[in-house]
């Protein structure tokens, strides 16, 4: 399962009358809160209809609920999802109908949380759960897990970053490496336009050293930006993407960053052709990403800019 999950919830869930007193149904906010603001992504189904539920008083929301929709918000993990039922729902079982259609255009990653009426009326299917039983899901428990085992493939790498790469705002691809004219990194192009085709485009960075082989011998920079330009320009513009790539003194560590999560990549984002070549993703805690992003920015001082050039 992606490190990044998305997820639907029926408009219920943040009802109070739902469950036995108020005080309960904060006790189950908070716990999908802390979920859906560190590590997951919110359906606005049918375009935006869903969210505008919580702006009117129609129903006894929890005072947390406009607060989580406007967070939710602010941070990009509410993302808008077409409508896909003829007609817009009346009430939350049909809720649940229109995100488990969502589901057949596109795959939720994660699953549908509802309250105890709505999953009467779906008994049998495993991607809907109350939301007092969330643990006894298989996609919630595997949520939990701060890493993931997956193959270095590409193939792969698109399965468990697309929620990232489809709905980041930013985007930072640090690897000292990188080098996409490299056999080991040819497939990067692909991972990179996976990003793009959206209504706007997210701002992406890509961080390398300034150095190839045991010697350290110094690139020379004029080349490598042609080398970078001849490589990725093309399927870049294609996907309606521009790419800032910053070449810095010296640093190990490979990362993928973004507004939503950020993640440890040991072996950064080359693939491999051999067969169960594993690697070990891991996410970072927001302090952690935020401690890395300034450590990637020119005015921390913790590295030395040697250059730089935008690719579009």
């Amino acid at each position: 399962m992606p490190l990044l999950a998305d997820y639907a919830i029926t408009p219920d869930v943040f009802d109070t009358t739902s469950y036995s007193s108020e005080e309960v149904c904060g006790l189950h906010l908070s716990r999908i809160r802390r979920v859906m603001m560190e590590q997951g992504l919110v359906r606005d189904l049918r375009a935006g209809e869903w969210r505008a539920l919580f702006t009117g008083d129609g129903r006894p929301w929890h005072r947390r609920a406009k607060e989580i929709m406007k967070k939710l918000a602010t941070q990009g993990r509410l993302i808008e999802y077409p409508a896909n039922l003829p007609d817009s729902p009346n009430n939350d079982r049909e809720w649940c109908a229109e995100a488990l259609a969502s589901h057949q255009q596109e795959s939720i990653a994660g699953g549908v949380i509802v309250t105890p009426p709505v999953k009467d009326a779906y008994p049998d299917e495993r991607l809907v759960e109350r939301i007092d039983r969330l643990p006894r899901a298989p996609w919630w428990e595997a949520q939990r897990s701060p890493s993931v085992r997956l193959d270095r493939k590409l193939a792969v790498y698109q399965q468990h970053l697309h929620p990232i790469l489809k709905c980041a705002n930013s985007l930072q691809f640090i690897d000292p490496h990188l080098d996409p004219t490299r056999y080991r990194y040819r497939e990067f192009a692909n991972l990179l336009v996976s990003a793009g085709g959206r209504r706007s485009a997210p701002q992406i960075e890509i961080h390398r050293v300034c150095y190839v082989g045991g010697n350290r011998r110094i690139l020379d920079y004029g080349r490598l930006e042609r080398e970078f330009r001849n490589a990725l320009a093309e399927p870049l513009q294609a996907a309606g993407l521009s790419v800032e790539v910053f070449v810095w003194d010296d640093f190990h560590d490979r990362y993928l960053l973004s507004n939503l999560m950020g993640i440890s990549l040991p072996n950064g984002f080359d693939t491999t052709g051999k067969r169960d070549d594993l690697t070990t993703w891991t996410r970072l805690g927001r302090d952690d990403r935020d401690n890395v992003q300034r450590e990637f920015d020119e005015a921390s001082g913790r590295h030395e800019l040697r250059a730089r050039f935008t690719l579009e």
